[in-house]
Parts: C-alpha cells; sequence; structure tokens
C-alpha cells in the first residue's frame, strides 16, 4: 500500500504576516492582518501593480517581524493568479533572493509551504507566500470592473490579500512535520463560477488519503482548514466525508468562509483566490500556534486548474488540493 505522507525533519514556522485590502478589512479578521489599504490600489496605478506592491508589502512585514534582512532568505518562494505569475515575479524583481514562482491556483500558498519545508531539509530558509487581488483577477478571468457583470449565488469573490511564511531548518516552537501533495481530480463540473463544487472532490480525496496513510485522528488536531471552497464546496465536502465515514470532529472549517462575514458582506458563497488561504492562515492560524494557544492546524489548500481560455471552451475545471501539517513541539 502506498504511503501518501512526506514527513519533514528539520521545517520550522519563524513567524507569518499578512496584508489585506479594503473588503477582507470589513470582514471578521480585521485586527488580525499586519496591514491593509482602503481603497487596495496600494499606492499604485494599475491593479497588477498594485497586487505586486501588496507582495512587497508583506513579505517586507515578514522579515521586520522575524528581524532579518531580505538577503538572509536563501529562496522566495510563491505565486498568484495572473498570467506567468507577473505580480509575484515583480514584487522579488531587483530582490537579488532567488525566486521559485509557483501556479497552483488556490493551492499555491500550501504548495509554497511544501516546496519550503523541503529546502528546509537541505539547511535553506525560504519565504513562501502567495497572493491575489479581486479586481487583476476579475479583470483576467471574467471581466473588468466597469462592465458590471452580475454573480452567482454559488460564485466566490477574489480575496485581496498576501500572506507570507517564514520557513527555517532552525528549531522554533512550531514544525511543518508532514504533508500530502494533491493528485488533480475533475468531477465534471464545468461552471467557471461554482468553483467551490469543481475543488471540493479533490479536498476529500487529499484529507482522505492523510488520514488513512497517517493512521492520525482528526480529533487530535485544533483546525483542519481548507481554503479555499467557500460555503458551496465546504457544504459539499463535508456530504463527501460523512458519506466515506470520516468524522472531522467539528474541526473542519474552511478560509473561504473565516475570511468574511457571508451573512453580511455581499460575497456569495465566500472568499477565493491564491491570497485567501494565504492571508487567513498566516493571520488568523499562525498567530496561535505560536503563542500556544493551539497545538495542531492542518491546511488543505485547494486550486482549480482553470484558465481565461478553458472558460471560454467551457472545458471541466479539474482541481487539486495540496495537505501540510503544523506543530507545536
Amino acid at each position: 500500500m502506498r504511503n501518501d505522507i512526506i514527513e519533514f525533519t528539520s521545517a520550522y514556522l519563524v513567524n507569518a504576516a499578512s496584508v489585506a485590502g479594503r473588503k477582507e478589512s470589513e470582514g471578521p479578521l480585521r485586527l488580525l492582518f499586519d496591514s491593509f489599504c482602503s481603497d487596495d490600489r496600494f499606492g499604485q496605478d494599475t491593479w497588477e501593480k498594485s497586487e505586486s506592491e501588496m507582495v512587497r508589502l508583506t513579505l517586507k512585514a515578514l522579515t521586520d517581524k522575524c528581524g532579518i534582512a531580505p538577503g538572509d532568505i536563501d529562496c522566495a518562494i510563491g505565486g498568484d493568479l495572473l498570467d506567468q505569475c507577473v505580480a509575484t515575479s515583480h514584487a522579488v524583481n531587483n530582490s537579488g533572493v532567488p525566486y521559485l514562482g509557483l501556479y497552483g491556483a488556490c493551492s499555491t500558498a500550501a504548495e509554497a509551504v511544501l516546496v519550503a519545508s523541503l529546502l528546509a531539509s537541505t539547511g535553506r530558509r525560504s519565504a513562501a507566500f502567495a497572493s491575489s487581488h479581486f479586481c487583476s483577477a476579475e479583470r483576467q478571468y471574467r471581466y473588468p470592473l466597469e462592465y458590471g457583470s452580475q454573480r452567482t449565488p454559488t460564485a466566490q469573490n477574489t480575496v485581496t490579500g498576501c500572506g507570507a511564511f517564514l520557513i527555517s531548518p532552525d528549531p522554533t516552537p512550531v514544525r511543518i512535520t508532514e504533508a500530502v501533495i494533491g493528485s488533480v481530480q475533475d468531477n465534471g463540473v464545468s461552471d467557471a463560477n461554482n468553483m467551490g463544487a469543481a475543488m471540493a472532490t479533490a479536498a476529500v480525496d487529499t484529507i482522505l488519503r492523510y488520514f488513512n496513510s497517517s493512521g492520525r485522528s482528526p480529533a487530535e488536531f485544533d483546525i483542519i482548514a481548507t481554503g479555499d471552497l467557500g460555503r458551496e464546496g465546504y457544504e459539499i465536502a463535508c456530504e463527501l466525508l460523512t458519506r466515506c465515514g470520516l468524522d472531522l470532529c467539528g474541526r473542519f472549517t474552511d478560509c473561504g468562509m473565516l475570511i468574511y462575514d457571508i451573512d453580511r458582506q455581499d460575497v456569495h458563497a465566500g472568499g477565493s483566490g491564491c491570497g485567501c488561504s494565504a492571508a487567513v492562515f498566516a493571520s488568523y492560524v499562525c498567530p496561535r500556534l505560536i503563542s500556544g494557544e493551539i497545538s495542531k492546524a492542518v491546511l488543505i489548500g485547494t486550486g482549480a486548474l482553470l484558465s481565461p481560455i478553458s472558460v471560454i471552451q467551457n472545458k471541466i475545471i479539474p482541481s487539486v488540493a495540496h495537505l501540510v501539517c503544523f506543530e507545536r513541539c
């Protein structure tokens, strides 16, 4: 029987940082972000430049909190939703830090932490991060904001946010202990306005693989968070997990549901985008791990692997989910 678990021997979380936009600052996590921008522009004249500046601000907040200079980072590992990850590459341009660009859609934050943890085993200290911006993503995947298009109730709001994590081989109170690399799943969903449904089966597959291979009980964990299925995908995942006989013991939540007040804010099914799980985990979960308020947490980053062209061609949306486990030492 295949063992799906990757075990890390020397990967530690030093600290995490997050920056968010206006709508996110009006949600329940307002006081937890390191900073936010009231107009989403971050002082720039295009939305793409705004996202790059948001990434730069997040990485600066991370290095400041860790008490290090950018040159002390051995590798920057991250991505975004834009073509060729231009927001990320422009953010680290001329920094002198070696760079690995990743694209896993909304699973990018978990993927980046996973890769950074692998590099930690070689003695390298890495910044893992992911970002998204509502306005730049809308222009690429749907319509410019001026068009005023309407969204369905199953649609999710792309989060304007960024989260970054410093992963080091040097011991800290919080370890990244295990991971599962997701496999691409296809459950026949082609509606780009229902990505939660498209991603739900990938999340369930990875969660089942983890608990079947690890022999752990969900009761051991304080938080088991997908990122991000939104309310629609979360409800589907709960139903599928119940059918498969796995009880997550009330620990199961979703970053796309945590970042907004879904009943009060106009976000339809919740949040999405690379920056959603990155910002939520960096602001809401990691500080609680570092302080000792909680001792174990799992992030299952879920990504809908679509493109603007595949949407126009009405192709089925494959999805993937990567899992990383954080534990107090």
